[in-house]
This record gives C-alpha cells, structure tokens and sequence, in this order.
C-alpha cells in the first residue's frame, strides 16, 4: 500500500477541510503547517517517509500562503540531497473568489515539485460545462492540475461546497491509486 502525506497550510479551515478530503480518498496522513510556518520534526519524518506529497494552501494574493512558502524554502534541504526524487506529488488550493488566481497556485506547487525531481498527478477528472451542470458538481471550477475549492469569504470551512470537498477526495483516491501503481 502507497505511503501518502498531506501537507497544508490553512488560514481559516477551508484548506484544512480540503486536506481533510484528500487524506480520506487517499488513505493519507496529515501533516499541518503551523501559523508561523513550521513543521515538527514527525511532520519532516513524515514526508521523508511517503511515496507520495500532496501539497495544499490556500490562494493568498494570487500564490501560496507566506507560511506554505516558509515550508518550500525548509525543504530545501531535502532537494539538496534528493531525497524526494521520483516521489508522486499533487497540490490542491481554496480561496473566496471564483477565480482569485488560484491556478498559480497549483503552478507553484508543480514547480516545488518539480525541482524535488517528483512527478504530478493531475485531477484526471472531466468539467462540468452543460447547461444542466450544477456548482455542486465534481470539479464544476474545471481544473486539471489539481482540486480548486471557492468559498464565499463570509462563510466557514463547515459549510463549503460538496463538489469542492468530492472533487478533493476523487483527487487524493487517485493519488494514491497512482502512486500504487508506480511503486509496484
């Protein structure tokens, strides 16, 4: 059985919940990013331990958080010795807007990826683009890189849209369907 590892950053819980759905589709551990952007050293052991990273924050001023951030520029030191090379990785992300360019936040994470010598998974879902389409749809915000979710800014994490949290869990189920494959 693949070995898979959440960590996240969240400001206001929505992250936390879409971490939480992604670690239910893929029987994964969480590790959380704390409020000044640090990991414990069983967080670090963690991520040194799975086969697969799948990374999440929030879409702050069109990126990452500054915490999520603090975390990257840490695991330098594990790019420094390659030690995540040929590791599966994934990223999802959650802001108020729509949009709120939250694409550049996937494209943050592939790129930390990336450098890690590790391998994207992508949502591998299908948009929602009828007319007969419904927001509560599985990846209705049609996104390939990874699950987006949008919450309005006045309300909290319970009540965030089910296709967001469904879309999360079909995303961490294929994770670690893949990286099960990829280990074999």
């Amino acid at each position: 059985m693949a070995k898979v590892a959440v960590v996240f950053h969240s400001g206001y819980g929505h992250t936390l919940r879409m971490a939480q759905s992604v670690a239910e589709g893929a029987g994964a551990e969480l590790v959380a990013i704390d409020a000044e952007g640090n990991l414990t050293d069983a967080g670090w052991a963690t991520l040194s331990a799975a086969d697969a990273i799948i990374m999440g924050s929030p879409t702050y001023m069109g990126t990452v958080s500054w915490q999520f951030k603090k975390f990257a520029d840490a695991s330098s030191k594990a790019w420094f010795s390659q030690a995540w090379k040929d590791k599966i990785f994934g990223g999802f992300t959650a802001s108020a807007n729509v949009n709120g360019d939250k694409h550049s936040t996937l494209h943050y994470f592939m790129t930390l990826a990336m450098q890690h010598g590790g391998i994207w998974v992508g949502t591998g879902l299908l948009y929602n683009t009828t007319k007969a389409s419904d927001r509560s749809d599985v990846n209705f915000l049609a996104s390939s890189g990874g699950p987006m979710a949008q919450t309005p800014g006045d309300v909290g994490g319970a009540d965030m849209n089910t296709g967001d949290l469904e879309t999360a869990r079909l995303f961490g189920q294929r994770v670690a369907e893949v990286t099960a494959k990829f280990i074999a």
